[in-house]
């Protein structure tokens, strides 16, 4: 009995403790040694277990309690989205469980795959295992439009030398890489040969060298490449403007005030002023115009407005929703819009909406109607071409590989983001990390508006330029930026990952047939 119990430890709460210890690598802890021991004890689970009669039901369950513990420690804050309004609080507990239980099954299923492999310490297992817990990763982006959050690459995000390679091979060749790195230490400890392990942690060492010089080198060579703008700055605005205030009534002047004062306009300096998303939430595109004259009465014609609302277009008798990113002169007119493409499951849209509505439910943010999807995403250009920018709203920013390369000729992204309905937790600082994996792969300058959320300047190196934290109000302004060429990998995008997996395959294939 006694061994009975010591086995479900070992194969169920180990695995779960495993999972949740190695969330703590990622951003803010940032604490990247840890992956070295965790998933070598996670591979060397798999192997002890192999021997063991009908431990197919058993692979997966290590792997997907790994999962649960590993999303239940670094995306709980999820459940703070639900404390706003009373028909989602009875979900809470069901959200904490369901929410990592479900993003765990994919690790279940790379564990279940990797086990159909003959298992070993050895370098084969290790490429086996990179492999597909990196190819499940890159699937875990697509699946129900993606949600490609914390994945293990993002370990990184503190070590910007190393980053540096993103520009090369992107974010997830990188997370193959990186998982069979932090893979490696299961030969150095369990391998008998001296010579072997000497070997090995020679190379590993000699990689993580190397890789830093490379970085090192790449943001010293183009630290003087900064160029100043001709005539205009630009203004990041930062209010801090609360989530309860978005379900206050009349509510809307008020905070309209407290964004004017912030952006403290000079009517005689051209300047871009940058809203975030969600600080508007009570106000569309068409009601916006009932303030006018407050806008008017403190702008000039020498300012543009950016900022995030929510815009309607009526289509066959029906009406369709977009959170929008939109461009507006000093009298609210419009010049540019973009609707989003990318929306949040749940709170965003409602997944089989018609469902789910008789039952009572409907998606977390503010009002009952899903948004619409849009379809593509363009260049927007202010000012006669003399600024223009890829625009990217909220978690838009998550998705690797997704801006193409017909983008190569702007040097800007423009990211708005509400972070409020993280609350004060580990969620914004996880979402800030992504900006700077986007800025390093496609060598672009990132300018990141963000509510309750962190704002800031970045650099097409990654390099933080001015910040304002989550809990900060204030303003960041931009009269300079650095201009890159453009990145190996914005010219192929994941095109690169692909070509990776085969390299692993190959090298599996010589193993093989070396062995035989």
């Amino acid at each position: 009995m006694i061994q009975n119990i010591n086995q479900k430890l070992y194969y169920y709460l180990f695995p779960f403790l495993l999972g949740g210890v190695t969330s703590f690598s990622l951003p803010p802890y940032n604490f990247l040694f840890i992956n070295f021991f965790t998933f070598p004890a996670l591979l060397f689970i798999l192997i002890k277990i192999q021997k063991k009669p009908n431990s197919i039901w058993l692979n997966f369950k290590i792997g997907w309690l790994f999962g649960i513990g590993y999303f239940l420690s670094n995306i709980y804050w999820i459940i703070y989205s639900l404390t706003f309004e009373d028909i989602f609080k009875p979900f809470i507990p069901f959200a904490l469980i369901l929410i990592p239980s479900f993003l765990g099954l994919f690790y279940g299923v790379a564990t279940l795959v990797v086990s159909r492999f003959k298992l070993e310490i050895n370098f084969s297992s290790i490429l086996v295992f990179s492999l597909v817990f990196s190819v499940i990763e890159f699937f875990r982006g697509f699946v129900l439009s993606g949600f490609p959050w914390n994945l293990i690459v993002y370990s990184w995000t503190k070590y910007l030398n190393s980053l540096q390679i993103l520009s090369l091979i992107g974010t997830y060749s990188f997370n193959l890489i990186s998982i069979t790195i932090f893979l490696l230490p299961l030969l150095i400890i369990f391998k008998k040969n001296i010579r072997f392990k000497i070997s090995l942690l020679i190379f590993l060492l000699t990689a993580l060298i190397c890789n830093n010089f490379y970085g090192s080198w790449k943001i010293k060579k183009n630290e003087t490449f900064y160029k100043a703008f001709e005539d205009f700055k630009i203004k990041i605005i930062s209010p801090k403007i609360s989530i309860d205030r978005f379900f206050e009534a009349n509510n809307e002047h008020i905070i309209i005030d407290e964004l004017i004062e912030l952006s403290n306009p000079d009517i005689f300096q051209r300047t871009i002023f940058i809203f975030p998303e969600g600080a508007l939430a009570g106000v569309n595109l068409d009601t916006l115009k009932n303030f006018k004259k407050k806008f008017s009465k403190k702008f000039s014609d020498k300012h543009t407005i950016i900022m995030g609302i929510n815009t309607y277009k009526k289509k066959d008798n029906s009406i369709k929703i977009y959170n929008s990113m939109v461009v507006l002169d000093h009298k609210l007119n419009l010049l540019h819009e973009y609707n989003k493409n990318k929306l949040v499951p749940f709170g965003e849209f409602l997944p089989f909406e018609k469902f789910l509505k008789k039952i009572g439910l409907k998606k977390i943010s503010h009002g009952y109607q899903s948004f619409s999807s849009a379809k593509k995403r363009e260049l927007i250009f202010i000012d006669d071409k003399n600024f223009n920018f890829i625009p990217l709203i909220c978690y838009e920013i998550i998705y690797s590989g997704k801006i193409t390369s017909k983008f190569n000729d702007t040097n800007f992204i423009i990211n708005i983001s509400e972070d409020g309905w993280f609350g004060n937790s580990i969620g914004p600082h996880q979402h800030f990390s992504h900006s700077i994996f986007r800025a390093i792969e496609e060598g672009k300058n990132i300018i990141r508006s963000a509510n309750n959320g962190i704002s800031a300047y970045i650099d097409s190196n990654g390099i933080i330029l001015t910040k304002l934290e989550s809990t900060q109000k204030g303003v960041i302004e931009i009269n300079n930026f650095k201009k890159l060429d453009k990145t190996f990998f914005s010219k192929f995008g994941n095109k690169i990952f692909f070509y990776f997996i085969l390299i692993y395959i190959s090298l599996l294939f010589f193993i093989y047939k070396r062995k035989r």
